[in-house]
């Protein structure tokens, strides 16, 4: 199949990256990582979410944050709103469009958000509906589309289930999240083709974790698919908490460098976006978890 010309990355790194870091990142360098990022031609950059302070502390400033960015025209800011009080909570922030998360595997919506998968798309019918009649987009991800740490392996109906649920109750987009970073190209585009079944090809988007260092493949079997959009890290930020000293997000730089070398068109200036991830790793104290952009720091230090 034609690979897509152009394809579009969601920098999650703000986000999904920084949440489960144990040390408090300050507003101001979350605020100065997302204006690094869209300095270097992000257009999509999930921000924040909306969240109770007391399961991830990391995202209490999530309004403070949204109301201190210094927006660029062309830009979508998204935020994680997982229930009506969440999503009440990021009204006042002006988000352009809300995220909402939900399994493909009932032991991990049990452990992860506390209810089932029935339960689950319930919770969010009333966010979906509220954010839709304010005008605001609607993505929904479904995680565990390939492996569970509970339940192991997740049958590609399962996926297909979740995405038909999401999509009746009027979400926009749908992700498709290998969120133990289990997957291979196969697997991977089975479970793409299931929620292909309800979503067309232009509302659905890949996010795989690169635990097993299969994430760039699992991007280019997507993309013989037909699908144009990622969420990436920059930095590869974000660890796998069901896999000791694992990865987890693929960094966007790895992902940007191999498009780029294909010929891909991203819109994003690579050196910039290094320097993004130079940015964020610095006040973490350690190096860029991108191979990406590790080769070419040491190749501006030599």
């Amino acid at each position: 199949m034609k690979l897509p010309s152009r394809v579009k990355l969601v920098d999650v790194g703000p986000r999904d990256g920084l949440q489960n870091e144990k040390e408090p990142v300050p507003a101001e360098v979350k605020i100065g990582l997302v204006h690094r990022l869209q300095d270097a031609g992000l257009k999509e950059i999930e921000v924040t979410s909306f969240v109770s302070p007391r399961w991830v502390p990391q995202m209490a400033d999530a309004a403070e944050v949204m109301a201190k960015i210094e927006r660029k025209p062309g830009v979508r800011y998204s935020v994680l709103t997982p229930n009506m009080k969440g999503f009440e909570a990021a009204l006042d922030s002006r988000p352009d469009e809300i995220v909402v998360f939900g399994a493909a595997s009932e032991a991990f919506s049990q452990r992860n958000i506390n209810c089932s998968i029935a339960e689950s798309i319930e919770r969010f019918a009333p966010v979906v509906a509220a954010a839709r009649a304010h005008g605001i987009h609607v993505r929904g991800v479904v995680s565990c589309v390939v492996g569970c740490p509970y339940e192991g392996d997740i049958a590609p109906e399962r996926v297909g289930m979740v995405a038909r649920l999401m999509k009746e109750i009027g979400v926009q987009h749908a992700g498709v999240a290998d969120t133990i970073g289990v997957g291979t190209p196969l697997k991977v585009q089975r479970a793409m083709e299931a929620v292909l079944g309800h979503f067309a090809v232009d509302d659905v988007s890949g996010h795989f974790h690169d635990t097993y260092g299969m994430a760039l493949a699992n991007t280019l079997a997507a993309m013989e698919m037909g699908v144009w959009q990622y969420d990436t890290s920059s930095a590869g930020l974000g660890g796998c908490p069901y896999a000791k000293g694992a990865t987890g997000n693929v960094a966007t730089e790895d992902v940007v460098f191999m498009l780029h070398g294909m010929g891909i068109d991203t819109g994003i200036d690579f050196d910039k976006l290094v320097d993004a991830g130079e940015y964020i790793s610095g006040f973490l104290g350690r190096k860029p978890n991108s191979r990406a952009a590790t080769a070419t720091l040491n190749k501006r230090a030599a």
